[in-house]
């Protein structure tokens, strides 16, 4: 379960934009990367191409881990779709705003159907924030 403390730690540090490491596997190989991602109830979203080797690995093994500022989780990554479906609108319009610096710098290509939106549900992690360590059992909160 994620205490009111951690939730409100969370919200602060990650409800923007921010850059996490990403890691996936693929044939027992591990691989990460940087990726700019904005949490919001329980999950990290990524704005990212549908024919990149993160979504490829994500389709055959979903589970992949996260980690930056005093942050490490586990977690489940799907694709939401393209990021202009209207079921995406709330996410993206929180997207927009949260990747307001760079989002129109002509690197992602919105009328394209491969701009997706990775969703990370997260499963468990651990939250470092002024020496207080908090271990945190996100499914918990999701299923209350």
């Amino acid at each position: 379960m994620i205490s009111p403390a951690a939730k409100a730690i969370m919200v602060e540090r990650f409800g923007k934009d921010n850059v996490l490491a990403l890691a996936t596997a693929a044939d027992n190989v591990p691989y990460v990367r940087s990726v700019n991602a904005y949490y919001e109830n329980g999950a990290f979203y990524v704005i990212t191409c549908a024919l990149s080797g993160k979504m490829r690995q994500l389709a055959e093994n979903p589970t992949c881990a996260l980690a930056g500022e005093w942050f490490t989780a586990h977690g489940m990554g799907e694709s939401m779709g393209w990021f202009r479906r209207p079921e995406n609108a709330p996410i993206a319009a929180a997207l927009r705003c949260a990747f307001a610096e760079w989002i129109d710098n002509g690197h992602n290509n919105f009328d394209d159907p491969n701009c997706v939106i990775l969703k990370i549900s997260l499963t468990k992690g651990t939250l470092f924030s002024h020496g207080t360590r908090y271990d945190i059992d996100f499914t918990a909160e999701a299923s209350t």
